[in-house]
């Protein structure tokens, strides 16, 4: 069995268990793709997310009142402000001339961006309740399902953590990770989880630009949460949560 102290080194620059072993990109193998592809939802197409008006706050303000809240108002966001919270958490600014790598709003190590954005919806205006998963490529929101008691399969799988449905929206981060696997080895998995705090961090600041507040969220059940997204656990898992919801006027 590993001892805790072995299990550090996997933070350490240079980390590779196996020397001398070459990545799939080393040994020519074909990339993989960029985007999860659509499943056969019907697509619902994101207002431009430039159109956003935001509070009067400067950065250096919003940096400094940014903090976890778990409290949230009864006012819903609009799908504006989503289109808002999902460019900047994920969107595609270009795609290089080789199709190659996408450059999105926040940084991810060899620009290999491992990770998929669904959307548990409760109350997002003009948005029937149910599952989504974001499509950065194309700025869309695919419906994927709606599950009567997915209400209660939520709060299981994040072990009672209540506010997570209680909130109009929760986004929820899988990763890919053979998208960074198959450029770095076994050295992946630090960047890809340094890449995952990008993306929330990010959510925290444009959320406090709209009056909206977040919750990082790395406690739940990883069978129950995979299962309930339909993901194998194994070439797709969830690994971050986030719910965002209107902050309560003092």
């Amino acid at each position: 069995m590993l001892e805790i102290k072995q299990l550090r080194d996997y933070m350490k620059a240079n980390f590779n268990a196996w020397d001398g072993a070459k990545s799939d990109q080393e040994m020519k193998l074909p990339q993989p793709s960029l985007i999860k592809p659509p499943e056969g939802g019907f697509m619902i197409e994101l207002p431009d997310p430039k159109g956003i008006v935001t509070n009067e706050k400067n950065l250096f303000e919003i940096i400094v009142d940014r903090k976890s809240i778990r409290k949230y108002s009864d006012d819903s966001i609009s799908l504006l402000e989503l289109s808002y919270l999902l460019y900047t958490t994920q969107g595609v600014k270009h795609v290089d001339k080789n199709n190659r790598r996408t450059y999105r709003t926040v940084p991810s190590g060899g620009a290999r961006h491992p990770f998929v954005t669904y959307l548990s919806i409760q109350k997002v205006d003009g948005i029937d309740k149910g599952v989504y998963r974001y499509h950065p490529l194309t700025h869309q929101l695919e419906f994927l399902f709606y599950d009567e008691d997915y209400v209660n399969k939520v709060t299981d799988a994040t072990l009672g953590q209540s506010f997570v449905i209680k909130c109009p929206v929760t986004f929820i981060w899988s990763c890919i990770p053979y998208r960074g696997e198959w450029r770095y080895h076994v050295s992946a998995h630090k960047t890809m989880l340094l890449d995952a705090g990008h993306l929330c961090q990010n959510l925290y600041i444009s959320s406090e630009g709209i009056d909206c507040g977040t919750c990082a969220i790395a406690a739940y059940d990883q069978k129950l949460i995979d299962e309930f997204l339909k993901l194998d656990g194994e070439d797709e898992f969830v690994v971050y949560l986030a719910p965002v919801g209107k902050k309560i006027k003092k």
